[in-house]
């Protein structure tokens, strides 16, 4: 079967239905390029057409390009690549040039590729659907737009106005396209929408794009208009602070927009073609695509969750504790429609936590984004109390108290008793094992660990915790709550610090030790900004607190020493000290820590940190080096321990947890597309100058020796 239908009706106005074969979404794969050829040479052959429409024999429209394919484009391969795109585009150009009028009908979603196929038809009529979506997400892969998106969003919106949805990826509406001229015309069923398009075919027998019409002005100016030059004098640095050099396609496309703005159509189509074929044969898409294409839609659908459990959705959540943590988790939860029951040990302080929810409801109510009655039916669902009765019946309880062992299990003793009889209880913990946690449970079977990220209701990660007897059920349970509300599992083994908590760890580590060293504290938070991690290990010890990297390095040493192991101090250790102890300085919270907070003003370094300073011999490049190696290998070593299951969830955690350099793919991926061997003699390197830290695991070596990837 073909992936394009082809049909001329009564009135010579051929339909060309998209319906890829063997996939349940259209995608440009090798099936609709062939489509598309034999279609343009029947459309060739027949002078007597009146008109084409374009439409979907899918639950949408069209999906884009075929992630599968574009993975395996090599630089070996870039002419022969290049050469595909440009045929590709060709045949679409003759569609959009024949000087007979072509249109979209839009029966659903239309990204990237799909898009990029409505923006080469001179008229888009959509299906009235509030959850169809348009636009050009490829740059969050590292790709640009590559079939004529970057030229015909320009052309139509004009360079200022079409950076947005080019660099940023940005998705809209059927609501937003109309009010952008995008989408043209609604309908609000399938026959209305192919009625519409044909109405509008037959009443416009001879047709062509706006901006292939003679003396067609692009939007605002060429790049040679004053206003547009003076933009452009700026823009490519204000890109380059944002993305530090790290992302390639975000430059592609601004130069290719650029370019393609001063030249004719079908050179700009080339022009995109030249730089798209650079970034899909490039190694950064290859990761982007790998961890944030391939890697979330495994875990979507289920890649660590125990097979043959049937699926299972929670109707009733308690939370105990209405801090910060427990406030945000209450928030996600009822925010999807399940009931909450919010508990504290004051009133007052439970009250607060809901307040927390109404606060951000509140938010989007005043942004237009939210109706009142549906935040009032959100916050409805938040019970807040101090009564544990209240929590009787409940198909989930995760507790979200101070990180104490003996409080966490008080608090587990006296709620678990009200879970129904296949509810299961949970700890958000972020560094306490979950095996001596569970030692509180009446049925450790049934007990596990939900490590949420602050903020909760801006962190899609979650990290579930098996202890060493978390049933397979719980485990199943665990994972489908976490995707009922709308968050991104990963799954790891039990283990101090777990896995993101622990690799996390060894990023700050590693900033501290660079200033004990004495290096200049704005390079050691430039170095990391220009590894890729969106935040300096300062400015992050800061948001986490000093006290509280104290307190769990001092849980952690006194639980080590109770197993006969030791945690030796380090100059780190000693820096965290100095500023608590001697200079009163504590982190954000408190108003002093490696940074001022001046009212009012922006934070900046403090200017005591010059204590440390000295002349320090280091490369930049050094120092991106060691803070991408130890978060990398130490990764490495909690997947040879087996604390991480799978390299996706290492990649997937590292980047959604952690922050890891998402360039790169994550934290392992990194290591494959550094090259094994090469990393080895890094870490080696590293390791002989640095210490034991960047040790290279014996997994590394196992993996070189058998010539495989991690």
């Amino acid at each position: 079967m073909s992936a394009i239908q082809f049909e001329k009706n009564a009135d010579n106005i051929v339909i060309l239905t998209l319906d890829s074969p063997n996939q349940s979404a259209n995608t440009m794969n090798a099936d609709f390029r062939t489509a598309l050829s034999d279609t343009v040479e029947k459309l060739q052959a027949d002078t007597e057409i009146a008109g084409i429409i374009f439409r979907s024999a899918k639950k949408t429209f069209f999906a884009g390009g075929d992630l599968d394919e574009l993975i395996q484009a090599t630089p070996e391969h870039a002419t022969e690549f290049f050469n595909m795109i440009e045929e590709m585009k060709a045949k679409l150009r003759y569609i959009e040039t024949r000087g007979i009028p072509v249109a979209a009908a839009l029966n659903g979603t239309a990204l990237g590729g799909g898009w990029e196929l409505a923006l080469g038809c001179h008229y888009r009529v959509a299906l009235n659907d509030e959850k169809s979506k348009f636009g050009l997400p490829e740059v969050t892969l590292g790709l640009l737009p590559g079939g004529g998106g970057v030229v015909r969003m320009t052309r139509l919106l004009g360079l200022q106005n079409a950076f947005p949805f080019l660099m940023e990826g940005k998705q809209f509406g059927v609501e937003k396209a109309k009010s952008l001229g995008l989408i043209h015309d609604t309908a609000e069923s399938e026959q209305e929408l192919l009625d519409k398009a044909t109405a509008w075919v037959k009443a416009n027998p001879k047709s062509q794009q706006p901006f292939d019409v003679k003396g067609y002005k692009i939007p605002g100016g060429t790049p040679s208009t004053p206003a547009v030059a003076q933009m452009l004098a700026i823009a490519p640095a204000m890109l380059r602070d944002k993305t530090k050099g790290c992302y390639p396609a975000p430059e592609a496309i601004m130069a290719a927009a650029v370019e393609g703005a001063q030249v004719d159509v079908d050179t700009a189509l080339t022009i995109e073609s030249r730089y798209f074929t650079y970034l899909a044969t490039g190694q950064i898409s290859k990761n982007m695509i790998g961890t944030f294409w391939h890697g979330l839609n495994a875990i979507k659908s289920g890649a660590s969750r125990p097979k043959d459990i049937a699926k299972w959705q929670a109707s009733k959540v308690g939370i105990l504790g209405a801090g910060m943590m427990g406030a945000g988790i209450a928030y996600a939860t009822a925010s999807k429609g399940i009931a909450v029951v919010l508990k504290d040990v004051d009133i007052e302080n439970a009250k607060k936590g809901k307040a927390y929810s109404q606060k951000l409801l509140d938010k989007k109510v005043s942004q237009g984004r939210l109706s009142t009655d549906k935040r009032d039916q959100i916050l409805a669902l938040i019970h807040a109390t101090a009564d544990a009765t209240d929590l009787q019946g409940c198909d989930l309880i995760i507790e979200a108290v101070f990180e104490n062992p003996e409080l966490k299990a008080k608090v587990t003793q006296e709620a678990e008793t009200y879970l129904n009889d296949r509810g299961i209880f949970a700890s958000n913990t972020s560094t306490l094992p979950i095996s001596g946690l569970a030692q509180a449970s009446h049925d450790q079977t049934k007990f596990i660990g939900l490590h949420f990220f602050s903020p909760v209701d801006k962190m899609q990660l979650v990290e579930i915790i098996k202890g060493k007897n978390t049933s397979a059920e719980t485990l199943a349970k665990a994972y489908d709550f976490v995707q009922q509300i709308g968050k991104t599992p990963i799954v790891v083994n039990d283990s101090r610090g777990f896995f993101t908590s622990r690799v996390f760890g060894t990023f700050v580590q590693e900033g501290l030790r660079m200033l004990a060293e004495g290096i200049h504290p704005a390079r050691i938070e430039m170095a990391a900004l220009k590894a890729g991690m969106p935040v300096g290990p300062l400015a992050i010890q800061d948001e986490v607190s000093l006290t509280l990297s104290e307190h769990v390095a001092a849980e952690t040493r006194k639980a080590l020493q109770a197993e006969g192991k030791d945690l030796p101090r380090s100059n780190a250790d000693e820096v965290i000290q100095t500023m608590i102890h001697d200079l009163g300085r504590k982190g954000k919270a408190a108003g002093a820590g490696f940074y001022d907070y001046p009212e009012g003003g922006k934070k900046h370094l403090w200017e005591g940190l010059n204590r440390w300073q000295k002349q320090v011999d280091i490369s930049e490049q050094e120092m991106i080096d060691r803070f991408l190696f130890v978060q990398a290998l130490d990764t490495l070593r909690c997947l040879e321990e087996g604390v991480l299951a799978s390299t996706i969830d290492g990649n997937v955690g590292s980047i959604f947890g952690i922050g890891f350099a998402p360039w790169t793919g994550g934290a392992l991926q990194f290591l494959n597309q550094y090259g094994l061997e090469k990393a080895l003699l890094r870490a080696q390197k590293l390791e002989t100058q640095y210490g034991e830290r960047f040790k290279a695991p014996q997994l590394l070596k196992d993996k070189i020796a058998r010539g495989e990837k991690i």
